[in-house]
């Protein structure tokens, strides 16, 4: 023990330290663990955590994809048969269900992903390699990163840390000390080391609402192929545009929101519904369920003129 002296407060030594992040790292996997299961199906499997008494699990959308039922294994041992409620590959997020409910399940508390700090310990669970319920502990590396989906959509509010993570572990939890479930594990960067990624709590707890709900994640759509372009400084500077690139019009569906809002091939939106694009990724975050039916201000230029045109985004699927 660290020794007191006149007049100085006393600094607890490294033991004590040691003992404390081991108990506040033990204690949370205590709390948590339980509520992390195995989720199988032929053709692979990884992670899920039970959010929810009636035997909700969330997961990966690459973990269930497709799949019309899976096995949910506990960590005491328990097998259950589960089915698939809904996923959104967009963010990739899942949720299964199991035909066991009630109190005899664990399950765990989705917190406030926009309270982490950065540097505050982090846990993760789950089933590397099939090794049932596994822990490693890190740090939280960043908050806010983005991240592309396999269906090629940006994921925002990602949150990196140095957990170590590998096949299995994906759909599993990742947890602070308060034994708070902060983040979906879901992607690792290979052949880098401590670089892991999770979705934030925040965004899987609006997900999961969703694909319980609704069975998927309702988006708008506008219709076209675009890719990311520069806007020529001189037209920028001309027409004091908020952004130097834009989503140029490569292809516009014939009976799509954009083609009945009159865009062509070759135009370039830098704006939609006064909000600055430039690119395809900004396009997306505008595109919510929000904006359905909306009709919404779409400014373009074509060529080196400015014009807005009036766009009404349809629900997509």
């Amino acid at each position: 023990m660290a020794l007191k002296s006149a007049g100085l407060t006393s600094v607890p030594s490294d033991d004590v330290l040691l003992d404390a992040y081991s108990d506040a790292v033990t204690s949370s996997i205590e709390a948590v663990g339980p509520a992390v299961v195995r989720v199988e199906r032929p053709r692979g499997g990884g992670s899920g955590v039970l959010m929810a008494p009636d035997g909700f699990v969330l997961t990966n959308s690459h973990v269930v994809h497709g799949a019309a039922a899976v096995t949910v294994s506990l960590s005491d041992g328990r097998a259950m048969q589960a089915r698939l409620v809904g996923e959104d590959p967009d963010t990739d997020l899942a949720v299964v269900r199991t035909d066991q409910s009630g109190d005899a399940l664990p399950w765990a508390t989705l917190g406030d992903s926009r309270r982490l700090r950065v540097g505050q310990i982090a846990i993760a669970i789950g089933n590397p390699f099939g090794f049932h319920h596994s822990a490693t502990a890190g740090i939280i590396s960043a908050t806010g990163r983005s991240l592309r989906a396999a269906s090629g959509r940006l994921m925002d509010d990602i949150i990196q840390t140095d957990a170590a993570l590998n096949p299995g572990n994906s759909g599993g939890a990742l947890v602070t000390t308060a034994g708070e479930v902060v983040g979906i594990n879901t992607a690792v960067i290979l052949p880098a080391q401590g670089l892991c990624f999770a979705v934030a709590s925040n965004t899987a707890r609006f997900v999961a609402s969703r694909l319980i709900r609704d069975g998927c994640v309702r988006r708008s759509y506008i219709g076209i192929g675009g890719q990311n372009a520069p806007i020529p400084r001189a037209i920028a500077r001309a027409h004091r545009l908020a952004v130097s690139s834009g989503v140029l019009a490569l292809a516009v569906d014939p009976d799509s929101p954009a083609a009945a809002a009159g865009l062509r091939e070759g135009d370039v939106i830098h704006a939609i519904g006064e909000t600055p694009v430039s690119g395809v990724d900004d396009l997306h975050r505008y595109l919510t369920d929000e904006r359905v039916d909306v009709p919404t201000p779409l400014d373009i230029l074509r060529g080196a003129y400015r014009r807005r045109l009036t766009l009404v985004p349809r629900r997509r699927g």
